[in-house]
């Protein structure tokens, strides 16, 4: 924690280990970038991430980023990015894996990036939703449409932090709601998080959007955290 305080003060310093950044470099070193651990899931149609929702919701196709990892880079750069404020961190974060998905056969038919939104009151007190950022910087990368605006969260809910796996899809359960049902329709959708443990709040969300005829939905997060 003190790692990331110290690198939101001085931001030549590299959100995930700490050290200096170059002059060229920004928010995430270089041998980060390369060291921090990919998944590959965007290359994989069957991959382990999207076996989690089998049987509970049809998604076109599943990735995150990165492995999640206690203790580890990746957990450093969230930690930055959700407690700290470091937002535009986020959205390079997501530019780069955008830029990815862009290559990917399962993603580039993206036609809009829907971030997983908070609650008005969460949102107010902690003053920004880290997913929105992350979700403009994957459109960007994807070069395609962020609509930050078209899911909502009408209950609260508490933190999934430290729920069971049924305590965590009983908290969002029916916590979503779609205010532009046209917006959707026909669309490619990809839903974004930060990070995807059991699938309890995804599998909420896309129930909002699975009912609707002719559009495929599909989910990307910075980090999977396997349970």
């Amino acid at each position: 924690m003190l790692r990331d305080f110290i690198s939101l003060i001085y931001p030549d310093c590299c959100l995930s280990c700490g050290q200096t950044l170059l002059k060229q470099e920004h928010h995430i070193c270089t041998v980060c970038r390369y060291k921090l651990p990919k998944t590959g899931f965007h290359f994989e149609k069957e991959n382990i991430l999207s076996q989690v929702f089998w049987g509970r919701i049809d998604l076109h196709s599943v990735a995150a980023y990165y492995y999640f990892q206690k203790g580890g880079g990746v957990q450093h750069l969230l930690h930055a990015i959700k407690y700290l404020g470091a937002t535009q961190a986020a959205k390079e974060v997501g530019k780069m894996y955008g830029a990815e998905l862009k290559a990917s056969p399962y993603f580039k038919s993206v036609n809009i990036v829907i971030p997983i939104p908070l609650h008005p009151t969460k949102k107010k007190k902690r003053g920004f939703n880290q997913s929105d950022f992350i979700a403009e910087g994957i459109a960007e990368g994807l070069n395609s449409n962020w609509s930050p605006d078209i899911l909502t969260r009408d209950i609260a809910g508490e933190s999934q932090t430290k729920k069971s796996r049924f305590n965590r899809w009983k908290n969002v359960e029916a916590a979503f709601n779609l205010k532009d049902i046209n917006a959707i329709a026909g669309k490619h959708v990809l839903i974004v998080d930060d990070v995807i443990t059991t699938g309890a709040t995804i599998e909420s969300s896309a129930k909002c959007m699975a009912c609707f005829p002719d559009t495929k939905i599909s989910v990307a997060a910075i980090a999977y955290a396997q349970n």
